[in-house]
């Protein structure tokens, strides 16, 4: 059978950007559609999340920061008929593991060294602009804004710089080198953590970002999953057979097949 006549829908969409007939000759996915991930702590940004998106990137490195967008995001979904598990918050977390805690800063240190001054300002620009002028170990210059469409990631910078006194180097190596939310130590300082972070309901998960490729997922793999898995934290296996699945995020019904269900139960 190439297709079953009573699942074939005519779109006909006319938009502003393009207009199509349909129907499309492919099969649905499994999931049903694609996982929608959206990244962007701006208000539009938020409201764009809570009415769409199935997981959400965030880039936060304090828990009570976390927590408090993670409640913000979570309470604007009810308007748009979504509920509070229908959308996956995992922030962005760089862990630098090692047997023990002198092994684990080691490490880093070893990166930081290896972090060339021009990438470091690059790493900088979109969120501060060129500040090539400025004497790296001098005070960043807190005037500095970037383009309007990511002020949100450079405000939240703004208030760390004031709090710690940073410099120019100092910041760069802890946005390239660090990556904003970073952990230095054992497997289990780490996982204490993220066990934190959980049950403090300020994520649902993490977005590993390693420091390097392929060395940093092995260390995670090999130090961390075994202790998240020792403690329950982590699967042995994978629980379904899609990454809606494995993410925990319920199935996706089209609305063809909403309307011949809700047909079906007349």
């Amino acid at each position: 059978m190439f297709y079953d006549e009573t699942k074939m829908h005519v779109l006909n969409h006319r938009g502003k950007h393009f207009q199509v007939l349909g129907p499309l000759n492919v099969a649905g996915m499994p999931q049903g559609r694609p996982i929608l991930v959206q990244a962007g702590a701006s208000e539009q940004g938020r409201e764009i999340a809570a009415a769409s998106a199935d997981v959400v990137y965030a880039v936060n490195d304090t828990i009570a920061g976390m927590r408090e967008y993670y409640v913000d995001l979570k309470g604007r979904m009810a308007k748009y008929g979504r509920d509070w598990d229908d959308l996956t918050i995992m922030p962005a977390l760089r862990p630098i593991v090692g047997r023990t805690q002198a092994e684990a800063q080691a490490k880093f240190d070893q990166l930081q060294e290896l972090l060339d001054p021009l990438v470091g300002l690059a790493r900088l620009h979109s969120a501060f602009g060129d500040l090539s002028g400025y004497p790296l170990d001098g005070p960043v210059p807190l005037d500095a804004l970037g383009p309007s469409e990511i002020r949100s990631t450079a405000e939240r910078w703004r208030a760390r710089i004031q709090r710690e006194n940073m410099t120019i180097r100092e910041l760069y190596k802890l946005v390239a080198g660090g990556g904003g939310f970073h952990l230095i130590g054992t497997a289990a300082r780490i996982a204490d953590v993220m066990e934190e972070w959980l049950d403090a309901e300020a994520c649902d998960g993490f977005n590993i970002t390693p420091t390097h490729l392929p060395g940093g997922c092995e260390d995670f793999v090999s130090f961390i999953t075994p202790e998240l898995q020792r403690r329950g934290r982590f699967r042995t296996e994978y629980e379904g057979a899609t990454l809606r699945e494995n993410l925990g995020l319920k199935p996706h019904v089209n609305r063809y097949v909403r309307a011949r269900q809700l047909k079906a139960a007349e």
